[in-house]
C-alpha cells in the first residue's frame, strides 16, 4: 500500500510540473457546454456527432473562438478563419474567390459554416477529401493559396503568445501547444454555429404562417414534375436542408475541377461535389463550388433550363436531356420565395459567435 502512494505522489507530482505557473499549479477543471439543440432538429433527426476525445467544453468553445479571429494563424499574421468565413455572410465570403495572404486566388468558392455537427459522413470540402471538422480546420493554414503558414510556425507564435498557453491549459490541460490541440478547439467553436431559425422553421413550429407564394413555392421544391429539388436537399423532416452527399448537378459538359473524383480516384466521380444546405442563401452568394452564380435566380434557372449532360451526371438530374426542369415564371418566383424563408437573421447577428477580440 505505501509503494502504490509513493507512485500516486510521483505521478501527481510529474504532471504538475508542466503546469506549473507563477503563481503555482491551478486544477485543470474544463466546464463541459453541450450543444444548445434546436427543438426543430430533436423532433426530426438524430443527435450531433461529438468525438468522444473532443468533448464540448466552454473553456474550448472560447478558445477556438477567439482562434478563428485571430490573425496569428497565417504566415504573415494578416489572415484569419473570418477573413473567408465572416458571419454576415453565414460564415462564408461574398467574393466568388477568397484571397489568400499573397493575392493568389482558388478557383472554389468558401463554404458556408453552421449545422457542421449533424454532418453524418464527416466529409468536408467540397470533394470531401477531410474527414471530421478538426481535420478540415487543418487544411487552410498550411494551403498555399489561404494562410500560406506551416503549423509548426503556427504552433510556435502561439507559444510565445503572452496568453495562448494559459488558455489551452483552461480548455486541454496542457500548456504545450500543437496542431492538433488547435484544430480541436476550433472545431468545438464551429460545432456551435447552429442556425435553425428561419420563417419555415418558425412555419413548422406553429409560430407564423408563411405567405401563399412561399407555400407554393415548397410545393414547386417538393414536386417531382416541377422542381424536383427534395432528393438532394431535403424536405420538411430534414432541417439540414441537404443530403451532406456528393453530387454531378449538370453544370458542365467537361470538367476542369474533377472534385470528388480527385479525392477517390474513381473516374465515376468526376464532376461530384458537396450539396450545400439550401438554409441562408439570402446572405451565402454567390454560389455552386465555384461561385458561377451571383443570384438565386441563376440558381433557379440553371435547374429549369441550364443542365448540361455529362458522363457521370447524376440519375436525380432526370430533366437534363430537356436541358432541366422547365419552370413557369410564376413558379419560378414562388420557389425563390420559398428558399429565402429558410435563411435565419438571427444567426448572422448572434452575439456569441462574433469576433471576441
Amino acid at each position: 500500500m505505501k509503494n502504490w502512494l509513493k507512485i500516486a505522489v510521483i505521478a501527481i507530482l510529474f504532471v504538475s510540473c508542466d503546469d506549473v505557473g507563477i503563481e503555482g499549479y491551478t486544477p485543470y477543471s474544463p466546464t463541459l457546454q453541450p450543444l444548445n439543440i434546436p427543438q426543430i432538429f430533436v423532433a426530426n433527426i438524430l443527435p450531433p456527432v461529438i468525438p468522444i476525445n473532443n468533448p464540448q467544453t466552454v473553456e474550448g468553445v472560447s478558445l477556438g473562438r477567439k482562434l478563428f479571429y485571430d490573425t496569428i494563424l497565417s504566415g504573415d499574421n494578416t489572415q484569419s478563419c473570418a477573413a473567408c468565413h465572416s458571419p454576415e455572410n453565414a460564415f462564408t465570403d461574398s467574393d466568388r474567390f477568397s484571397v489568400g495572404i499573397d493575392g493568389l486566388l482558388g478557383n472554389r468558392n468558401s463554404m458556408p459554416l453552421f449545422n457542421l455537427a449533424w454532418n453524418y459522413n464527416e466529409k468536408f470540402f467540397w470533394d470531401g477529401r477531410s474527414f471530421a471538422i478538426e481535420g478540415q480546420a487543418l487544411e487552410p493554414v498550411k494551403n498555399p493559396i489561404e494562410m500560406h503558414n506551416t503549423w509548426n510556425n503556427a504552433v510556435i507564435s502561439l507559444q510565445n503568445h503572452n496568453e495562448y498557453p494559459d488558455l489551452f491549459f483552461e480548455a486541454f490541460g496542457t500548456r504545450t501547444i500543437d496542431s492538433t490541440l488547435v484544430t480541436k478547439a476550433i472545431a468545438q467553436f464551429e460545432r456551435t454555429l447552429i442556425s435553425a431559425n428561419s420563417r419555415f422553421d418558425k412555419h413548422l413550429l406553429g409560430q407564423i404562417t408563411l405567405t401563399a407564394s412561399e407555400l407554393n413555392g415548397f410545393n414547386v421544391f417538393m414536386d417531382e414534375s416541377k422542381g424536383d429539388c427534395f432528393h438532394c436537399h431535403g424536405n420538411a423532416n430534414n432541417p439540414l436542408w441537404t443530403d451532406n452527399d456528393f453530387h454531378n448537378n449538370g453544370l458542365d459538359a467537361t470538367f476542369l475541377d474533377i472534385g470528388l473524383g480527385q479525392f477517390t480516384g474513381n473516374p465515376a466521380d468526376n464532376g461530384k461535389f458537396k450539396s450545400p444546405s439550401l438554409r441562408n442563401l439570402e446572405f451565402t452568394a454567390p454560389y455552386m463550388h465555384d461561385g458561377r452564380f451571383t443570384t438565386i435566380d441563376d440558381v433557379i434557372n440553371h435547374y429549369s433550363e441550364g443542365l448540361v449532360n455529362s458522363p457521370t451526371i447524376d440519375p436525380l438530374m432526370k430533366s437534363v436531356n430537356s436541358g432541366g426542369v422547365q419552370l413557369s415564371d410564376s413558379d419560378k418566383a414562388d420557389l425563390k420565395a420559398f428558399l429565402l424563408s429558410l435563411s435565419d437573421s438571427e444567426f448572422i447577428t448572434n452575439p456569441d459567435f462574433q469576433n471576441p477580440n
